[in-house]
């Protein structure tokens, strides 16, 4: 249906799992999209494989974002959707033991580096464009040795609503979109072994009333939909929850 003919957009950690899926739907949609990652390798490879405009950037270095809206500013003007996704778990680790450097890195990526991507990005966002944050269910959930990513994502969420109320003046909508159990590289980046990976897929399975892990495809569906300004136009300070029914 090309949705998004002439829109551009930009997807942070793009080169991956949602990310990845998302800038896939946006592109078939017929929008022009830049991903950004920390690996030139990968980054460069998924925007081959996609068919998307590589940008090598550490969400949790203000600078790399700096030079990203550099970069877009100097040859495209103005985003249409920006979708704000890369992050991390970091370790599972109780508040007792946590290390300044395990906090630091999730903070910096999750929360710091989310916030100063919008930050920098609100004076090129057309008017009437589309915000998604990619947070979590884990937000409102607060198991063990998981203090940090739960609270990074909590923080998040409170800073696209408070978004959602300053840009409504310029049509600017922010939502955000939280996946409960989802099949991506994330928590291989966390460390741990494939045993351990089968043992938490069976665990959450078991808690998740339709019985499945979601896909990345399944919440980038979601984030086509916030972004689209024919269906979804009324729709601002929003969090839809994909987790196959598991914080019922």
């Amino acid at each position: 249906m090309n949705t998004f003919n002439n829109k551009l957009a930009i997807v942070t950690g793009g080169n991956s799992g949602i990310g990845y899926a998302t800038a896939k739907e946006l592109i078939a949609e017929g929008a022009k999209v830049i991903i950004t990652g920390r690996r030139k390798e990968a980054v460069e490879k998924a925007a081959e494989e996609l068919g998307a405009i590589p940008f090598v950037a550490d969400q949790s270095n203000l600078d790399d974002i700096d030079l990203l809206k550099k970069e877009v500013e100097n040859k495209y003007g103005k985003v249409d959707i920006l979708f704000i996704n890369a992050g991390v778990t970091g370790g599972l680790i109780p508040i007792e033991n946590m290390s300044v450097e395990n906090f630091d890195n999730v903070m910096n990526i999750n929360f710091r580096g989310a916030y100063f991507t919008l930050n920098k990005f609100i004076p090129l966002l057309n008017e009437g464009a589309s915000v998604v944050f990619l947070s979590s269910i884990v937000a409102t959930m607060y198991h063990a040795n998981n203090s940090v990513y739960q609270a990074s994502k909590a923080a998040l969420n409170s800073i696209a609503k408070t978004a959602a109320v300053e840009l409504a003046p310029r049509k600017i909508r922010v939502n955000m979109v939280s996946p409960g159990p989802t099949k991506t590289e994330i928590m291989y980046k966390a460390g741990l072994d494939e045993t351990t990976l089968s043992g938490l897929d069976e665990w959450m399975i078991s808690q998740i009333p339709l019985r499945k892990i979601g896909t990345a495809e399944d919440v980038a569906k979601a984030i086509v939909y916030l972004s689209d300004n024919n269906i979804a136009s009324f729709m601002t300070g929003t969090e839809i929850v994909i987790d196959g029914g598991m914080v019922l």
